[in-house]
């Protein structure tokens, strides 16, 4: 029996399907401009280490993670590749560990600036910085009234080297005229930096929204999320480009069936009988739940595939399990495989379908499935 076989719930990752996606990237962007992919949290559940290793071995230019263990994560798959941290550090500490692991810092103070050149002064090394400038997000970043200043602090300081500007889209995929007002705001900064002489090597404002709907490129550099795992973030815009179709999902979940029976009409299923069967119902037992990162908000509203079919779950998602409606599918067997999000047949679920079901949205669908699901990779030979 397979490896797969033993598995209850497991997520399939197609590399290939990464390394596809990067590179139409690389071509809807065109020639010149940078792509530092974004691979924080697990890399949006595909497994960190696998998934920088294949993006190094792909053509990425920058990997750009949360905190500092993630940039750990990163440097363990391939020595010396450059890493942004895209959060702020928090202490003199921090500092300190960035410095030693040659990782880009993000800062959007003067507190900040100064603390980092104090440690880098004590390294004798250069630190590498990008400021961040809040357009409109109002999370990390500098006000553009105050991004000149700090611009030129930043320049001033003999080991600090000046590696990047970037800022945030909030509303990308579903507003075009704010999104349109943060890049114009982050635009005048940019001309005030260039009047003052600064040259910045990487200016990066276009997040997978921002390069799926603006048809203008702002910046020499492009940080794509969801979109290298094969997922244009959904909302009300529509897509600028034809080559957005040519990309893949990269993630496929998949659970078993591990019980089938048929319950009598008026029969309650799950916690609090929150469902009754109005008829006779054939029901399957599958191995998967809320322990596994399917949000419990799903239930009674979420499909899967048994047999490239939909069926539907019936009840309250339980902590290991849910039970599906397969009275259609008389030939099932236990072991069957159930696909959660993936194709089966001429059928596919997607993780945005789960992710309506939810009440959610997909980046949360992705980065909820726990380390209990084993991530199996095909496609390519990472080292």
């Amino acid at each position: 029996m397979s490896a797969i076989a033993e598995y209850r719930a497991w997520a399939e990752i197609d590399l290939e399907a990464l390394a596809n996606n990067l590179r139409w990237i690389r071509h809807g962007v065109g020639a010149g401009c940078g792509v530092i992919t974004v691979v924080k949290a697990d890399a949006y559940g595909h497994g960190l280490r696998q998934i920088a290793g294949c993006l190094m071995q792909n053509g990425t230019d920058v990997l750009g993670v949360a905190n500092l263990a993630e940039a750990s994560n990163v440097r363990a798959a391939g020595e010396g590749w450059p890493v942004l941290m895209l959060g702020a550090c928090q202490s003199e500490r921090e500092f300190k560990t960035l410095c030693q692991a040659n990782v880009a810092a993000t800062v959007s103070s003067r507190e900040e600036i100064l603390e980092l050149a104090r440690v880098a002064g004590r390294f004798r090394q250069r630190a590498l910085v990008h400021l961040k400038i809040d357009t409109g997000m109002s999370r990390l970043g500098v006000a553009p009234g105050g991004a000149l200043k700090l611009a030129t602090l930043i320049a001033e300081q003999p080991f600090l080297s000046f590696d990047g500007v970037y800022t945030h889209l909030s509303s990308s995929e579903e507003d075009a005229l704010f999104t349109g007002d943060q890049l114009k705001r982050f635009s005048s900064c940019l001309e005030l930096f260039k009047s003052a002489g600064l040259v910045i090597p990487k200016i990066h404002a276009l997040n997978s929204g921002g390069i799926a709907y603006e048809t203008t490129r702002v910046g020499n550099h492009v940080r794509p999320g969801l979109l290298v795992y094969g997922i244009t973030p959904p909302g009300k815009r529509t897509e600028t480009a034809d080559w957005l179709t040519r990309l893949r999902p990269v993630l496929a979940l998949k659970s078993r069936i591990s019980h089938i029976k048929t319950i009598s009409c008026g029969s309650a299923v799950s916690y609090g009988q929150s469902a009754v069967c109005s008829r006779s119902t054939r029901l399957a037992t599958v191995c998967i739940g809320y322990g596994d990162g399917i949000l419990r908000s799903a239930s009674r509203r979420m499909e899967v595939l048994i047999a490239g079919q939909r069926c539907p779950v019936v009840g309250v998602i339980t902590m290991d399990q849910m039970m599906v409606d397969v009275s259609h599918l008389p030939m099932l067997q236990r072991g069957d495989e159930v696909v959660v999000i993936g194709a089966q047949g001429e059928d596919e679920l997607l993780a945005g379908d789960l992710a309506s079901a939810a009440g959610s949205i997909v980046w949360e669908i992705l980065t909820s499935i726990t380390q209990r699901v084993p991530r199996i990779y095909r496609g390519i030979s990472v080292g």
